[in-house]
């Protein structure tokens, strides 16, 4: 019986490889980002350039302590088009001190309160039949998908986020590099 388990286990995550590679995610790097485990997620955030909008999101939102904090945490990091791609003025009034609760709304659906590799992430959308809810530390549900042959994050409202770069590992968790801002 163990031996059928452990075969069936191994299968899984063969097919959970090859369903990642048909996904297009990658497993390197962002563009200029200090990958060490010895660096915690706020660490790695801020040595990209690709993340300073986000990074002046998580100051503004007062998030850097918790971000710093022991987590662990998975982080679903939207880049500086992924910003852009909000209406024009969005970033700029949610990074006001009046919009401080929204913006720590919007930032905290993006972070899942453990730590999940990419995976672990196909391996559980396999596992539950195409889509893998995930409890944000928002308390909102965000869907983890594989859609149009690559892995993908549905959010609240049903809009798609694909998910470019994976597994930047820090001392307190792992970012995931998406191309869309979620909202809860």
């Amino acid at each position: 019986m163990k031996k059928i388990l452990f075969i069936a286990l191994l299968s899984v995550c063969v097919s959970a490889q090859s369903a990642f590679a048909q996904c297009g995610g990658s497993r390197s790097n962002a563009t200029n980002v200090s990958y060490h485990h010895d660096k915690d997620i706020v660490d790695i955030a801020a040595s990209a350039d690709d993340f300073s909008t986000l990074v002046a999101a998580v100051q503004a939102a007062d998030l850097v302590s918790t971000l710093k904090s022991d987590g662990p945490f998975t982080v679903f990091a939207p880049t500086n088009n992924a910003f852009g791609k909000l209406p024009s003025g969005t970033v700029e009034s949610l990074l006001k001190p009046e919009a401080k609760d929204q913006l720590t709304t919007i930032l905290a659906y993006h972070v899942v309160p453990t730590d999940i590799s990419a995976e672990m992430l196909v391996m559980a959308i396999q596992a539950t039949g195409g889509s893998f809810e995930m409890k944000t530390v928002a308390g909102s549900t965000l869907t983890a998908t594989i859609k149009n042959g690559r892995a993908a994050l549905i959010d609240a409202q049903g809009n798609t986020s694909y998910i470019t770069k994976t597994d930047l590992n820090a001392s307190n968790g792992t970012i995931h590099v998406i191309d869309t801002v979620v909202l809860p």
